[in-house]
């Protein structure tokens, strides 16, 4: 095979390779947090000649964590948090509304909007940790456990936000 020939294998196959790990690192359904649902009042602002409000939405899309795993106690048969728990990251819905306003408040003030945007919601599920009604061998039993109290637990669920709202008034918002 000729040296041009070689380089040119070469750099096709370097091209495909970043093509092709380009295309699985970059995608878009892991980039997308909130999918906009708009409301379309279109249609009957039209059919009606009035001016309609308008609407839109956001739904969050919840994502996974990585639960946090056992661990050894020392002094325990069985592991702490037997059942771990699962973090999920999403958001709280948010929406936006814009309104006309017939001049109640004055001829500056003619549209209301209220704002609610989408906010980060983090929670963790409720988790279970258990103790067996054994102790660890003891030396001076001949290597046998003795018994105690058996134990179980439940770790409680966890929520966190932190939501906001805005409401403005002015001319042609």
């Amino acid at each position: 095979m000729k040296p041009t020939t070689r380089g040119t294998l070469a750099a096709a196959i370097t091209c495909v390779a970043a093509a092709t790990a380009g295309a699985a690192s970059a995608s878009p359904a892991a980039a997308v947090t909130a999918v906009p649902v708009p409301v379309p009042l279109g249609g009957v602002e039209k059919s009606l000649n009035v001016e309609l409000p308008e609407v839109r939405g956001e739904l969050p899309v919840p994502v996974p964590g990585e639960p946090e795993g056992p661990r050894y106690v020392e002094g325990r048969l069985l592991p702490d948090r037997a059942v771990p728990q699962l973090p999920v990251h999403a958001g709280l819905p948010g929406g936006e509304a814009r309104a006309p306003l017939p001049h109640v408040l004055g001829s500056r003030f003619d549209h209301l909007a209220v704002s609610a945007p989408a906010s980060d919601l983090r929670t963790l599920a409720p988790g279970v940790t258990v103790d067996a009604p054994l102790t660890q061998p003891d030396a001076h039993r001949y290597g046998l456990p003795g018994t105690k109290l058996p134990q179980a637990g439940v770790l409680t669920p966890m929520l966190q936000a932190v939501p906001a709202a805005a409401v403005v008034t002015g001319p042609g918002l």
